[in-house]
């Protein structure tokens, strides 16, 4: 049961509802609004507290709640959550949420340059494993507390908040002293005692859907740790076991807008073990982020080859680049939030100089391109109608010609990626040109 209080209701009238509500055994969890409060009744048999607050004053309604998740639904808190992890929020209104960062900690090398790179690409928490839930005994079972002092150390040094899962209730006052957010792993989303524990811990909490869990047991495995005191759930989808066996699990998307329409917590989705193979990470990356998750978990290591957990699944740094520029390039990651550190070498003078010859090229390389593919243009009308413009033989002496230098920033792969693109858009041009005026006058300049 929602009790709603009246517009304008003070503070004694609202503890006045809380404390008859404890006197029929029951638990009173206030939401305060902009403009009301709102409390949930919680307990057995919740209608008991019907019939002796009913008439107090400031009491404007009653709700009864059809959801047994009654703290985590939308139904007690119809605004979106929004977490704070650190100096990092998660939730409606803030950037897309990226915590990045090895399976497992290995060593103080391996944690501490991951970490410095995920930073440098635009994470924003760092995830890492001190304690390691592993199928066989006898795999790498995590450092354990040493992993959590290094965990410490790389956030000294990056300012990235930590994620790292708890495994032992005993174990939460350690853990609140050393991260900022405490995951509970899928095969713990059913261990109650560890959920009642997290729970009177302030820590935030990622929560993770167990493999077999409809979305109905995620939203009481979170109403366990909100009842226990502790409003700071974030929820993870990552992938549930099904008969696929092409994947590791089978990453259940729809889980995020149904989730948005019963919970008001933060949604992220996971998906290194949604998926567990390295290629599959980042469309289905770009994928949780385009349904409308409020964040990432990505698993990345220095050479996932070599790492001592779930190497399958883990990203290069260089593959982690380019899920963060996809990212970008769709507008799902809007605006900065930690910004790196400026090397103290580097006075801000000459970066401005740097950038300044920069925006020249920039518009050297504009002018070039259009005077490219307006030549291209030329070719095909110079042509007959019906005959394409460009000669596939021409296009890849050139495409080889870019790839054959040696030396340099960008690698041989890279330039050809780059000229490959422009003979395309130059073949678009020829095409809009060939395919007549109201086409080619639909789009501006010929070649543009």
């Amino acid at each position: 049961m929602i009790v709603v209080m009246r517009t304008g209701a003070d503070r004694a009238e609202i503890e006045a509802v809380e404390a008859a509500i404890r006197e029929v055994g029951l638990e009173p969890y206030p939401v305060v609004g902009k403009e009301r409060t709102v409390i949930a009744v919680v307990g057995k048999d919740d209608e008991r507290a019907r019939p002796v607050v009913a008439g107090l004053p400031g009491v404007e309604d009653l709700l009864a709640v059809s959801k047994p998740y009654k703290l985590a639904s939308r139904e007690h808190h119809t605004d979106r959550t929004v977490v704070r992890v650190g100096s990092v929020e998660i939730g409606p209104g803030a950037p897309l949420a990226v915590m990045a960062g090895p399976c497992s900690v290995e060593s103080r090398e391996q944690l501490l340059a991951t970490a410095r790179w995920v930073k440098r690409e635009g994470a924003t928490i760092l995830r890492g494993g001190a304690y390691k839930p592993r199928t066989s005994p006898y795999a790498f079972q995590g450092l354990g507390v040493e992993g959590l002092k290094l965990l410490a150390e790389a956030r000294e040094e990056t300012g990235l908040p930590i994620v790292s899962e708890i495994m032992d209730p005993a174990e939460v006052e350690v853990f609140d002293r050393y991260v900022d957010m405490l995951q509970i792993g899928a095969r713990n989303m059913a261990n109650f005692t560890l959920l009642r524990a997290v729970g009177q811990s302030r820590t935030p909490v990622l929560l993770k859907r167990g493999l077999s869990s409809t979305i109905d047991e995620l939203l009481m495995a979170a109403e366990y740790i909100l009842s226990a005191g502790n409003p700071n759930v974030v929820l993870c989808e990552r992938g549930i076991r099904t008969f696929e066996t092409a994947t590791r699990n089978t990453l259940d998307l729809n889980a995020i807008p149904v989730l948005h329409q019963r919970t008001h917590l933060p949604v992220i989705v996971d998906p290194s073990h949604g998926t567990g193979y390295r290629p599959l990470v980042r469309p289905m990356a770009l994928a949780g982020a385009a349904v409308g998750a409020d964040g990432l978990l990505i698993e990345v290591h220095p050479e996932p080859p070599k790492a001592w957990s779930d190497a399958e699944q883990q990203q290069s740094f260089a593959e982690f680049g380019e899920i963060m520029d996809d990212l970008r390039r769709f507008e799902y990651l809007r605006q900065p939030t930690l910004p790196s550190a400026r090397p103290a070498n580097v006075p801000p003078a000459e970066i401005e100089r740097l950038r300044s010859r920069i925006d020249d090229i920039d518009q050297r390389l504009a002018d070039l391109l259009e005077e490219r593919a307006e030549l291209a243009v030329a070719v095909q009308q110079s042509k007959g109608a019906e005959d394409h413009g460009h000669d596939v033989s021409r296009e890849r002496a050139l495409i080889d010609r870019a790839t054959r230098a040696e030396g340099g920033v960008l690698t041989t792969d890279e330039r050809g990626q780059v000229f490959q693109a422009i003979v395309r858009v130059s073949r678009a041009a020829q095409r809009r040109v060939a395919a007549g005026p109201a086409t080619a006058s639909g789009s501006g300049k010929a070649g543009a």
